[in-house]
Formats: structure tokens, sequence, C-alpha cells
């Protein structure tokens, strides 16, 4: 027979004073800094209010078994929104292409050209998001062209780009120090700034983080612990989802490409370069852990959107007792805004392809090439343009002969001029190319 609980008469709590001890009624998870104008009274009944928030809080947070360099834990929690926006990643972020791009085109065709544009887009908006200074078109078609970069600004660009590829390319891979070197390197070589070595661990203790008032927000462990850190901290990535305070204590796995991306920011390892390898090392965790779509996603635009918002996000963490939770709800509703801007970005290029479709369809050229359509698709939007062989390459991931002849097969047919620069063959999009397409 079961055992009925002791019947114990509980006094009724007003519930609804500790309401904001895990959200807000706009479902934020309050720092002290916004907490303390949500409360009413003395600055003393504030801290009271504040003091019970945290023992409410301590009850439900969880260890991930890192430390700061003094011991204390980093720790968060996970509550209902942030459940809610896991399941909503979990959906979109492990689903097929088609998810997002619907039928517009053969399927391997359009993610080939698809990595190669995103790719090209968090590498341009993570570098500005460092410093560097250069236009989105003038970086694309540097991208494009394959060429060599003429200043420091498009070296970052092609970095992060190169970065982004070889972080796909070893997801396979277990982390190791070697790894995060590696990234490092690709993200810094031939760069100058705050005289970062490439692939090598800073060796002192000069470097820190400043926020917009020049004043330290952060200063960082220091360089003779780097690489006993950084070997734990490849320890959890190693972990599978599980933290390494309590082996069978689950962390979902967003959740620590997130907690990764943090680390890399908070031990500053490097003397520059920090937050490229961090963002690169969360792609890495996320595409280790089967969340494809992460080919198409681009962060680092959002995050240079709102600047503030990315570094308060640290220094909520840093000065309220390691709680990565602020981080981590921050960092989720940028990924679900990120898929939001992939959705858009889909919307925008499917009306684009249908709309020169039904052009050509019309015409006499109705039998082109999905990839030749694309070219002539750029071709009416911008007359003068000049497309490359290595372009059509990168842009579509196939080989010199198969680019050679798709705009070989534009020029035969008059959508296309041909010049040439040097020894580099330039096709180029003619400016009556809408009256040839419609045979007038």
């Amino acid at each position: 027979m079961i055992k009925r609980p002791p019947n114990i008469k509980i006094e009724k709590v007003n519930i609804d004073r500790f309401k904001p001890f895990i959200l807000d009624d706009n479902d934020k998870y309050l720092h002290w800094d916004k907490f303390r104008w949500k409360i009413n009274g003395t600055q003393a009944e504030k801290e009271a209010h504040w003091k019970t928030v945290k023992l409410l809080r301590q009850a439900y947070y969880r260890e991930t078994g890192l430390e700061s360099e003094n011991g204390m834990p980093f720790q968060f929690l996970t509550h209902s929104v942030s459940e809610l926006f896991l399941h909503q990643i979990d959906s979109m972020g492990k689903g097929t292409f088609a998810n997002f791009s619907g039928d517009i085109a053969p399927p391997a065709l359009t993610e080939k050209f698809l990595v190669s544009s995103l790719l090209m887009e968090e590498a341009i908006t993570g570098a500005q998001l460092e410093g560097a200074s250069t236009t989105r078109d003038i970086a694309k078609k540097m991208l494009e062209d394959k060429r060599t970069p003429l200043n420091e600004d498009e070296r970052m660009i092609l970095n992060n780009y190169l970065l982004l590829k070889h972080a796909n390319k070893n997801k396979d891979k277990s982390l190791s120090i070697e790894l995060i070197l590696e990234f490092h390197k690709i993200a810094t070589v031939d760069t100058t700034e705050n005289a970062v070595e490439p692939g090598e661990l800073r060796v002192s203790d000069d470097i820190a983080v400043y926020d917009d008032r020049n004043e330290i927000v952060h200063q960082p462990p220091h360089h003779s612990l780097l690489e006993d850190r950084l070997k734990k901290l490849c320890d959890f990535a190693n972990a599978g989802h599980f933290s390494i305070a309590k082996k069978k204590s689950f962390i979902h796995p967003v959740i620590k490409a997130v907690i990764l991306h943090f680390m890399i920011g908070y031990e500053h390892p490097f003397r520059d370069g920090n937050g490229r390898t961090a963002r690169a090392l969360f792609y890495w965790y996320m595409l280790k852990s089967g969340y494809y779509i992460f080919e198409f996603i681009s962060i680092s635009k959002l995050l240079k959107e709102a600047p503030k918002k990315y570094s308060e996000a640290y220094e909520y963490t840093e000065t309220d007792g390691l709680d990565l939770t602020y981080f981590i709800d921050y960092q989720l509703r940028i990924i679900l805004a990120a898929f939001e801007e992939l959705k858009s970005y889909l919307k925008l290029r499917m009306k684009e392809y249908s709309d020169i479709t039904k052009l050509l369809s019309a015409s006499r050229f109705s039998d082109l090439h999905f990839i030749q359509k694309e070219i002539i698709k750029k071709a009416v939007k911008e007359h003068g343009r000049t497309f490359s062989i290595k372009e059509v390459m990168s842009d579509y991931n196939v080989s010199v002969n198969t680019a050679k002849k798709h705009l070989e097969a534009l020029f035969k047919r008059k959508l296309l001029l041909k010049s040439k620069d040097g020894r580099t063959l330039l096709y180029i999009a003619p400016s009556r190319l809408e009256k040839v397409i419609r045979d007038i």
C-alpha cells in the first residue's frame, strides 16, 4: 500500500512579489541594473528583494564545471522562455533546408550557392563587428573574384571567410588547443592589430576589455593559466552534451555552443581576434551537433546592429556571480532573429528567381540552366556588371570548365558581352539586356 505524504500545513505565500525572480512581464531575465527599477521602495527594500531573487535563482542553477581564475563557478539556469527558444531552434536548426528555401531550384545547387553567399555575409559583418572598415559590396566583390586583399580590413574579411569554411571542414574533430590555435591563426594571419601573433597565446597581461567610456570592464585571467584553462574548456566541449562538473548533468548543445562562445571572450587568450575565434567556435560546435542550417546562418549581422547589447550580455554575466543565463538568453534571441533573417533573405531570393524565370520563360531563353538564370538575374539588376570565371566558380562551387561553359553560353546567345583585363576574361552585363531577352 502506498504511503501518503505527511499532512503538513503550509502557509499561503504571496508569490506575486517574487514573480520577477526568473522573468519579468516581458519575459526578460533581469540583471540588478534593470531589476532595481521594477521594485518600489527604498534602496534597502530593493536590495532585500534582490537577495530573495538570488536565493530563488540559486535553487535552479546548473553547474558547468568551468570556473573563474579565483575558483568561482560559471553557472546558468533554463526557464520557460529559454526552453521554448531551444525547442524552436531544434525544430528549425535540425530541419531540412527545404524548411527555409521552399522549391525554387535544384536543392543541391541552391544550397551550394547559399553556403557561399551567406558565408560571405557572416565573414563581412563579423569583421566589421571587430572594426574592419569597408563597404559590403566591395568586400563581397573581393571574395567573389578571389582577388588579393588591398588592405588590412579586407584581409580580416577574407580571413573570416576562410575561418568559417575551416570550422565546417573540421566539425567532426574533437576540440583541442591546437584546433583553437588553428582557428585563431586563420582569423588573424597578415593582420597587425594589437601586435597580434597569429596562432599564439598571449604571453602578457597588458590586454583588457574596455567599454565606450574607455573603462576596463573585463580583465582576463593571468596568461600563465591559459593553457590549463583552455584544456578544461576543451574537456567541456568534448564531454558530449554534459557538464564536466556532474557527468550526468545534461547541457543542451545550443547552450553549450553559446557557453563556448562566451568563454573564449572571457579567457581572451589572444592579443587580438578573440571575438572572431569565439564566433567560429560557436559555429563549429553547432555544426558538430547536427545543426545543419547553421551553414546558412549569420549571427554577426545582428550582433553588429546592436553591439552595446552584445557587450552588455558579457558584463551582466561577469558582474552577477558568473550567471551565464544573461548571455545565453541574449544569444538564443539572436539565433532566432537570424533564422527570421534567413527566411526573409530566401523570400527575396525566391521572388527574384521567380521574376527572372517568368521573364525568360516567355522568351526564347526558357531553356537556360539554373546557374545561367542566376547570372542573368544579377546582370538585369546591374547593367555594366562584370562576371569572371573565378566568381562563378566560387558562387556555385563548380569547376573552371563548368563556370566558363555557363558564361560562354550566355555570351554566344548575346546575353553577355566579353572583354579582357590582362589575361583575365570578363563577361559584361549589357545595358539593353531586358530588351534582348524580350527580343525587342
